[in-house]
């Protein structure tokens, strides 16, 4: 009997399974059956001995594929890969720079090094001038305080936008440079062989 298997169909659940499943006949696959169309009855009595459930994995196709599987198992795989996927996926934080057109080099300075900071940790920077008022006159002016900007990064920082005006605010974007590969420097073994064909070449020569 099928009292210990999932015969209900939760909303959150991408498949129908078991007598949930609307067709009269299904095509198995699988490791674990013999491949071919069935009629659901057959198909449920084989997952039935194997205390498995019937799963209906493609309903657009003719007849409808099914898999004979544990299906709160499936379900468990599929949560951890989708959790693994996430905690491998980077998250990208971006942190804000503000400027005013009229900026000293002092305040510059102490901005340009919390920049370097941020680029350091992986963070990309959002560096803009905020025109306030009448000082929007001043836009030029903004424009070439965030290229001199990007110009001091640019050992670190790679320039993804350049300044743009967006309403009050000229914004530029900047991200860090992928740090040069090194080349692996050669082992003492790899070395001391090196040198000696160096000096057979010498002698030779």
């Amino acid at each position: 009997m099928r009292n210990s298997r999932i015969n209900f169909k939760k909303k959150e659940d991408a498949h129908r399974i078991n007598g949930n499943i609307r067709a009269r006949e299904v095509r198995l696959v699988g490791d674990n059956v013999e491949q071919g169309v069935y009629s659901v009855s057959e198909a449920l009595k084989m997952a039935d001995e194997l205390e498995l459930d019937l799963v209906e994995i493609s309903p657009t196709a003719e007849p409808p594929v099914c898999k004979i599987m544990d299906y709160q198992k499936f379900l468990y795989q599929q949560k951890k890969k989708q959790k693994e996927a996430k905690a491998k996926s980077v998250k990208v934080v971006v942190k804000e720079i503000r400027f005013g057109p009229q900026t000293d080099d002092h305040d510059f300075n102490f901005k340009l090094k919390h920049a370097k900071n941020f680029l350091e940790e992986g963070s990309k920077v959002k560096a803009y001038v905020f025109f306030k008022g009448r000082s929007i006159l001043f836009k030029e002016q903004g424009e070439v305080l965030l290229l001199r900007f990007a110009t001091e990064l640019e050992d670190i920082a790679k320039v993804d936008q350049l300044p743009q005006l967006e309403g009050k605010k000229m914004i530029m974007m900047l991200s860090a440079k992928k740090a040069p590969v090194k080349t692996a420097a050669p082992k003492p073994a790899e070395a001391k062989t090196l040198k000696k064909e160096a000096e057979k070449s010498d002698q030779l020569d």
